[in-house]
């Protein structure tokens, strides 16, 4: 007998291409600044924005490279998939942080092909063919906070 998955149920219904390009803006930020995922997210089908945590504001040659970076990854036409494991097995591979406190025991977790793996309940698009082009459309930095915000779009 199949057993039936039980999940949180999930409170937004997000433009699949621009939530899948944050997945690919958050590992490819990760890897080129050694940061963790956006403490902060909207996410529009115009235009959405993300607030990461830094010890710099990122220069205009680190946007263009992060442009570039992300290009790259969509343009690569990776596979977009699920998988299913217990909270249990997810531990020490993601961070549950951010899992709410009734979370289910079953996650989910979406993966970009090899590039990037997390807990997500949000909709996807079934291949980085279908995200576009993104673009940084503006950004401003908070030294006190150490916070860097990014608007962007895709085309």
């Amino acid at each position: 007998m199949e057993q039936q998955i039980q999940l949180n149920d999930h409170n937004k219904q997000e433009y699949p291409p621009m939530h899948t390009c944050e997945h690919i803006v958050n590992r490819t930020m990760m890897n080129l600044f050694g940061c963790g995922r956006s403490v902060s997210a909207h996410i529009e089908r115009k235009k959405s924005k993300l607030d990461y945590t830094l010890e710099t504001a990122p220069t205009e040659e680190d946007v263009k490279r992060l442009e570039e970076a992300v290009n790259a990854v969509i343009a690569q036409g990776l596979d977009v998939t699920t998988e299913f494991i217990t909270q249990e097995e997810a531990q020490g591979r993601f961070d549950l942080k951010r899992l709410p406190e009734d979370a289910s025991e079953t996650v989910r977790i979406v993966k970009v092909g090899n590039y990037d793996e997390c807990l997500c309940l949000g909709t996807h698009v079934k291949n980085t063919s279908e995200v576009g082009t993104f673009k940084v459309i503006s950004h401003d930095w908070n030294e006190e906070a150490k916070r860097w915000r990014m608007r962007f779009k895709l085309q």
